[in-house]
């Protein structure tokens, strides 16, 4: 038998065992300042392509004004208690309708986290007859949500539409003895690659097999389609989708999530979702904060444009430098690189040290041995200036590392508390 407390001294995790050196600048940095394009990082003004304020709302004047006047009227602790027991509102509700209408969907339930929220919609739709068919980048909340299904559940290689009508098949195969039913599911926008999922060729499979299609599209809400109601707007399969997930935390820089169907399956969520029944709603401010959003994302156009002016530029740019940006087709610009671990890390400290830029790396296990990934994150706010700067800086650290340079330093970075 062992202790847990020695079991997790001994084994501190993929990330854990790297954070006496990384905490505090590589993990957990602290950005300090108004959110924008320039933030404060260790005391130096830093141009940041780290945050998801895509449509530039976090310090909008409107959004800062609503969210002031509501702490101010309401605080923080309105309304008290789950929605169920004693937490609706008024305010609550008319957030649900206008995204329902918004997205084109009959009904809406509001999360008070996404990450909580699509695992406990996941738990909440499927049993153990059911056979959940997913693809493999799927992000992290939707694993874990697959976790505490108890039912079998298939992966296909992401995107692969021929593998994904094998394992429908399976499913199919399976739930003849079992008498339950099929959930495909699957990204709007992958967080990572940026990459659409292929909703309309997903859509396109329902004439052949029977399954519903569940579709978190987080980063595609607000970025994605004509009016910014997502990726399956921009694809033409508004109708096809039908159990739509979206956050607040990407385009409307603010806390919170909602899902989106029709009635039937809304009303079920409402009052099956263990994470929404038994958790306090959202606060107030927050809700009346995500009204004021949702007005300005469907009022102003200009935001969503102003955006893609940056993520064209900025995508066009790098491609013409020769960089390696995958597939994206979003906002999500990857830039990949070959190099190591360390080599990674001393290239980061030189962009942030050397060259005033911050932006996130992604290293194996997440991206393969041998690649660095540099994920970019454009946002309303970034002018074209930040653009042209940020792709000579990256002209420069790739030539450094092809030199060698980052091989033959030496971290001088030390972490802080």
């Amino acid at each position: 038998m062992k202790d847990i407390f020695e079991k997790i001294k001994d084994n501190r995790g993929p990330l854990g065992q790297h954070a006496k050196d990384a905490h505090g600048y590589f993990t957990f940095p602290k950005l300090e300042g108004d959110i924008s394009n320039k933030m404060i990082f260790r005391g130096k003004e830093r141009l940041v392509w780290s945050l998801n304020n895509y449509l530039g709302l976090a310090n909008h004047p409107e959004v800062r004004k609503a969210d002031a006047d509501a702490s101010k009227e309401f605080g923080l602790g309105l309304p008290m208690g789950a929605r169920m027991m004693s937490g609706n509102s008024d305010q609550h509700e008319q957030l649900e309708r206008e995204l329902s209408d918004f997205m084109q969907k009959e009904d809406t339930i509001l999360l008070n986290f996404g990450y909580q929220g699509m695992v406990s919609a996941i738990d909440s739709l499927v049993d153990r007859h059911d056979v959940v068919v997913y693809d493999s980048e799927a992000h992290a909340c939707i694993i874990d949500g697959l976790r505490v299904h108890i039912g079998k559940h298939f992966v296909y290689p992401h995107n692969d539409m021929a593998s994904l009508e094998k394992q429908l098949q399976r499913a199919e195969n399976l739930v003849k003895d079992t008498n339950g039913g099929i959930l495909v599911i699957t990204e709007g926008v992958f967080g990572m690659s940026g990459d659409q999922g292929k909703l309309a060729e997903v859509v396109a499979l329902k004439s052949k097999y029977q399954f519903r299609l569940f579709v978190d599209d987080a980063h595609g809400f607000g970025t994605m389609g004509k009016t910014g109601a997502g990726t399956a707007e921009a694809q033409g399969v508004q109708d096809g989708v039908d159990i739509y997930f979206g956050t607040f935390a990407k385009s409307m820089a603010l806390i919170g999530g909602f899902i989106s169907g029709n009635n039937n399956v809304i009303e079920y969520l409402r009052y099956n979702m263990r994470s929404q029944i038994f958790a306090k709603a959202l606060p107030m401010p927050l809700v009346v904060g995500a009204l004021k959003r949702l007005e300005l994302l469907r009022s102003k156009p200009e935001l969503r444009e102003n955006l893609w002016k940056i993520v064209n530029a900025l995508q066009k740019g790098l491609v013409d430098a020769g960089f390696s940006i995958g597939n994206t087709e979003s906002p999500v610009t990857p830039v990949y690189l070959n190099g190591t671990i360390p080599e990674a890390t001393h290239l980061i400290k030189d962009l942030r040290e050397t060259y005033d830029i911050f932006c996130s790396m992604v290293v194996y296990p997440v991206v393969p041995k041998g690649i660095i990934m540099l994920r970019l994150i454009p946002t309303a706010v970034h002018t074209l200036e930040d653009v042209s700067y940020t792709i000579s800086c990256f002209k420069k650290i790739k030539e450094n590392l092809s030199a060698g340079k980052y091989a033959e330093e030496k971290i001088a970075v030390t972490a802080v508390s």
